[in-house]
C-alpha cells in the first residue's frame, strides 16, 4: 500500500551540473545547479534561485555553460554550491576554457553546453530561464559508435534533494521501445 506523504516534488534524482557565468568585468563565476530539465529537443530549463549571485551575470549577458559532473570533481562542484559568488572568487576552482560562443567550459568535465537564454520567468522565488543550446562539447572517448553522448561511459553524478546526496549513475537496463514491443507481442499475440 501506498501512504500519501503529502505535496512533496518527488521527481528527484536529476543531473547535478556546474553552471558557469561570465559577470562585470568579464569575471568567470561558478554555480552548482541540479535544477534543470528538457523541455523539448532543443531546449532545456535552467531554474536558479533569484538570490544567487549569478543571475546578475545570466540577466546581463543572456548565455552561460552546463557543465556535467562526474564522480572525479563532485567534491569541488559541491564547493561552488556552498559559498556565494558576492563574497568568494570561484573563478580558480576549474580549469576552464572558453567556449565558441564565450561562456566557460569546465576542461574535468565530460560533458558541456553554451546555452543562450531565449525566456524567463520568475514563480516562487525562483528565475527560471528557458534556454536555446548553441554547442554541445562532448570528450570523445564519451561517445558512441554514431558519435553520441554514452552516458554509460560519461557517467553523470544525480542529485537527490530529500536526503541531499550525490548518486552514481548505473548501466543500462533495456532499450526504449524494443522492451515495449516485446511486451506487445507478448500481450498481443
Amino acid at each position: 500500500m501506498k501512504k500519501n506523504i503529502g505535496n512533496k516534488l518527488a521527481l528527484y534524482p536529476t543531473p547535478a551540473t556546474v553552471v558557469g557565468t561570465i559577470g562585470e568585468e568579464g569575471k568567470v563565476n561558478w554555480m552548482l545547479v541540479a535544477h534543470i530539465g528538457i523541455v523539448s529537443h532543443s531546449k532545456l530549463l535552467l531554474s536558479v534561485h533569484s538570490a544567487h549571485h549569478s543571475v546578475k551575470a545570466i540577466d546581463a549577458t543572456r548565455r552561460l555553460s552546463i557543465n556535467l559532473i562526474d564522480e572525479s570533481f563532485v567534491g569541488a562542484a559541491d564547493y561552488t554550491g556552498t559559498v556565494s559568488g558576492a563574497k568568494v572568487d570561484k573563478s580558480g576552482v576549474f580549469k576552464y576554457h572558453l567556449g565558441e560562443a564565450g561562456m566557460p567550459i569546465i576542461e574535468q568535465s565530460p560533458l558541456a553546453m553554451e546555452c543562450e537564454v531565449i525566456d524567463t520567468y520568475e514563480l516562487d522565488g525562483f528565475k527560471n530561464y528557458i534556454c536555446s543550446i548553441m554547442g554541445t562539447y562532448v570528450e570523445e572517448d564519451k561517445l558512441d559508435e554514431q558519435g553520441k553522448p554514452d552516458y554509460t561511459k560519461l557517467k553523470p553524478i544525480l542529485f537527490e534533494m530529500p536526503t541531499y546526496k550525490y548518486l552514481r549513475t548505473g548501466g543500462v537496463v533495456g532499450d526504449c521501445m524494443k522492451m515495449g514491443k516485446a511486451l506487445d507481442q507478448t500481450i498481443n499475440g
